[in-house]
C-alpha cells in the first residue's frame, strides 16, 4: 500500500512558499569567502609542516647531514601526519569547491 508523505515547512498550509536566488554577485562572493577560507587553512597548515622542517632544512631546500639520519619532528609524527592530511584534506576540498562539485 503506497504511502502519502508531506511536507513539513514550518508554515500554515496556506502561505506562500518563497525562495530567495541569489545574484550572480553574491554567488561570486560566497564562492570567494568560501575558498579563501579553505585556502587559508591549507596555508596555515603547510606552515606548520614548514616549521617542523626548520633546522632540518636550510635555504628551503637543502637537507642538513643531522636530518639525513633521521627527521623527528617536534611536535611527533602522530600530530605531523594529521597536519599531512588536513593539508591534502583542504586543498581537495578547495579543488572540488572551485570545480562546482561540492
Amino acid at each position: 500500500m503506497p504511502r502519502q508523505f508531506k511536507i513539513l515547512t514550518g508554515q500554515a498550509e496556506n502561505e506562500e512558499h518563497t525562495y530567495k536566488a541569489l545574484l550572480p554577485e553574491e554567488k561570486l562572493r560566497h564562492f570567494r569567502n568560501v575558498s579563501s577560507s579553505i585556502l587559508q587553512d591549507a596555508q596555515d597548515t603547510w606552515g606548520d609542516i614548514w616549521d617542523q622542517l626548520q633546522g632540518s632544512v636550510t635555504h628551503g631546500f637543502m637537507v642538513t647531514p643531522a636530518a639525513k639520519q633521521g627527521f623527528i619532528p617536534e611536535c611527533g609524527w602522530p600530530e605531523f601526519l594529521e597536519k599531512m592530511w588536513v593539508l591534502k584534506h583542504r586543498l581537495d576540498y578547495a579543488k572540488k569547491f572551485c570545480e562546482g562539485r561540492e
